[in-house]
């Protein structure tokens, strides 16, 4: 009975204000308001009796409320007055700041020494030299797709692919207006190409422009939702588009395909994508336009073909190993090589996505990364072929590090994101972002102001690679393509650190091509080489290859690159 009397104590409370008020409230007009309160809390405490969704509004009514206000506001409280600096939920204070200082022009400089526990089991850094390397430009340049008809010189970081659609119209257009700016790359996402992707004026020029082509093949599609080349061909060709990108997955949510509902498909986003407004916007799980490796690389040569010889590639997260040792052994039985690969490692996410998917689903860009670099060079492919990289890249040291690692150059999304005024709300999904960076809301769009954050794109990515530069200089480098893994030092435990080239495994050139060097190899590459092929993603040998994959898959994961 005492346990009865204290969960509805603030039902009958405010039952008895209300009794008393209505009795008084003529009389004397102070009660009006107390009238008007006790009344509506009265009236939501009966409704939580009666309603049956909520078990715990009919356990505890009134005060139940209080739970799911705080539990509303929990993300605010904790981002602004419980987070530390250094918790990289999914980033940092430090990371978020690192951002915004160097867009806005601020001082980016840390008094007092590291926040880091630099005795921490995986802490990193790079080795300085006693003879450090003079500083002569910023503006580190890769090309890729050397001997092609329209080779693109790009710069080692870039934006990430993000749609519009995914982003604002106020978004995209500062985007590439700050990647004009800065002479650097734009990734349309699989969206395809906007009118915000384009100069708002026909004598002004746009941003440089990778069109990122993905399974709805939008922009590029016909009404039953197959390949159009001739649609392609019309956009590929423009002067604005400097390289092609066939998106097999993403690191968001890697063979999870994506439907976008027919309430969201406006006018502007239909007319872009090539959809019928107001219809549901399917992306399938998988292409239509090829089945398998060989043919995978065919359709990236009548890309290719198609753009007039522009750099073509593909970008993917790593799944099952083997699928991506057909696609190399499909190259080397047809000649066919992409120009680039984008390896998106499994902790990306501008894409909202299912939970176990955003968390248990990819491969991290660490092992990712080692995978692609180590097979190519295993097959005698990685000059031929260059490797960009993208999973939580924001500073400089990030991109030192992936470059240490195998890549050739980064992309960022969330980084551009930050600069672009993100304050990591995480309500991308709602269509409520805060700062009209992740909305297709008008008047939340507003909130962006496209000259001004173009030049905080533009600046974010000067300042970035100005770091960048002094960070390999203190290495006695001159240019990032010089960064190996034996710059990178690890801690392993409290008393112990490693290079990462002695800690992580790497093939020496040709390895995979001699079967008596099989028996060296890291069990992964030994045990799912050998049983990729070319003319399929399955493994050879059907239900026998599986009983082997059963037998090594424990071993063979434990000791993965």
């Amino acid at each position: 009975m005492q346990n009865l009397i204290t969960r509805y104590t603030t039902l009958l409370l405010s039952g008895l204000a209300f009794v008393v008020s209505l009795l008084f409230f003529q009389d004397h007009a102070h009660f009006n308001w107390l009238l008007l309160v006790s009344g509506v809390l009265t009236g939501i405490g009966l409704h939580d009796i009666i309603q049956t969704k909520s078990s715990i509004l009919r356990h505890d009514p009134i005060l139940a409320h209080c739970r799911f206000l705080f539990e509303l506001i929990r993300p605010e409280i904790r981002q602004y007055f419980l987070e530390e600096d250094t918790s990289a939920i999914p980033f940092s204070r430090n990371q978020r700041s690192i951002v915004y200082q160097r867009a806005k022009q601020q001082l980016d400089k840390r008094p007092f020494g590291t926040q880091l526990d630099v005795y921490e089991a995986g802490y990193e850094w790079i080795n300085h030299s006693i003879k450090p390397a003079p500083i002569t430009t910023h503006d580190f340049r890769i090309t890729i797709g050397a001997g092609r008809a329209q080779p693109y010189s790009a710069s080692i970081f870039n934006i990430s692919a993000m749609s519009f659609g995914a982003l604002s119209a106020n978004a995209i257009r500062a985007l590439n207006q700050g990647a004009h700016r800065g002479n650097f790359m734009h990734d349309t996402g699989e969206g395809s190409i906007s009118r915000y992707h384009r100069p708002e004026q026909a004598h002004e020029e746009g941003g440089d422009l990778v069109w990122n082509i993905g399974s709805g093949y939008f922009g590029c599609r016909n009404p039953d939702g197959s390949f159009s080349a001739e649609k392609f061909a019309e956009n590929a060709t423009l002067a604005q588009v400097k390289m092609i990108e066939l998106k097999l997955s993403q690191g968001a949510k890697p063979g999870h395909g994506g439907l976008l509902p027919g309430s969201k498909v406006s006018i502007e986003i239909a007319r872009a994508r090539g959809v019928t407004p107001g219809v549901d916007c399917v992306s399938p799980s998988s292409h239509s336009a090829f089945s398998n490796p060989i043919e995978l690389l065919q359709f990236i040569e009548k890309l290719r073909t198609l753009s007039g010889g522009k750099p073509t590639g593909f970008k993917f997260s790593v799944g099952h190993p083997w699928e991506f040792f057909g696609i190399v052994k499909a190259m080397l039985v047809t000649g066919i090589c992409p120009d680039f690969i984008v390896v998106d490692g499994g902790e990306g996410g501008t894409g909202a996505a299912p939970v176990e998917f955003t968390d248990h689903v990819g491969e991290p860009l660490q092992e990712a990364l080692l995978l692609v670099h180590n097979t190519l060079v295993g097959c005698n492919l990685r000059d031929q072929i260059k490797i960009g990289a993208s999973g939580k890249i924001i500073t400089a040291f990030d991109i030192t590090r992936t470059l240490a690692l195998g890549a050739d150059w980064c992309n960022s999304a969330r980084g551009f994101m930050f600069a672009l005024g993100c304050i990591q709300s995480l309500t991308c999904h709602t269509d409520l972002c805060p700062t009209g960076v992740a909305t297709q809301d008008p008047l939340r769009q507003r909130a962006l102001f496209v000259p001004d954050k173009a030049e905080r794109v533009y600046h974010f990515h000067l300042n970035t690679l100005k770091a960048l530069s002094e960070l390999i200089a203190a290495a006695g480098l001159t240019h990032p393509d010089q960064l190996r893994p034996h710059h990178l030092v690890r801690r392993v435990s409290p008393n112990q650190v490693k290079l990462a080239a002695s800690l992580l495994p790497y093939l020496d050139p040709g390895e995979l091509l001699d079967p008596s060097q099989f028996g060296r190899l890291p069990e992964l590459y030994a045990t799912y080489w050998p049983l990729a092929q070319a003319e399929s993603f399955d493994l050879k040998g059907g239900e026998p290859a599986r009983q082997t994959e059963e037998r090594t898959l424990h071993g063979a994961a434990l000791n993965q690159p």
